[in-house]
């Protein structure tokens, strides 16, 4: 009786989401600037910044409700005569350099800029220290109890 209650809350909740009226076209809209010039400004610099709830995207690209309202703030900075590096220094202030899609190479992103590469050098070093040791085994000890072959 639980299992079937529980199932059919499962099933129903999504469509309660709908059913409350919200699109997720309509929260991710945004009305383009009147001077192609400034849109086309304000294209460039959404480009430049990481939505920070998708964070693979930029916030041209996410419909995530936080990139609408990033978007909308831009329009209206730009609109209201910022420069684009001023929009940006505004938003790293707020929101750390984690919103560049390229961050500067400081002391708080350099995990960011080296840290994949960092990974696979420590990969590598692991995989080749343990090739290296179950040869040496097998070279002291042929006939051991080692079952691996390399």
């Amino acid at each position: 009786m639980f299992f079937a209650a529980f199932l059919i809350s499962v099933a129903v909740a999504p469509a309660s989401g709908l059913a409350q009226g919200e699109q997720p076209e309509e929260s991710s809209y945004v009305a383009p600037l009147a001077d192609p010039v400034l849109e086309a400004r304000a294209k460039a610099l959404q480009r430049e910044l990481r939505c920070l709830v998708c964070q693979g995207q930029s916030i041209d690209e996410s419909n995530a409700p936080l990139a609408a309202d990033l978007r909308r703030l831009i329009r209206q900075q730009i609109q209201g005569g910022q420069s684009d590096d001023g929009i940006k220094d505004f938003l790293v202030a707020r929101y750390g350099a984690f919103v560049l899609m390229k961050p500067p190479v400081r002391e708080d992103t350099f995990f960011l800029w080296f840290g994949p590469g960092l990974l696979v050098l420590v990969g590598g070093a692991v995989i080749g220290v343990t090739i290296l040791r179950a040869r040496r085994r097998l070279a002291t000890d042929p006939g051991g109890d080692l079952d691996v072959q390399i």
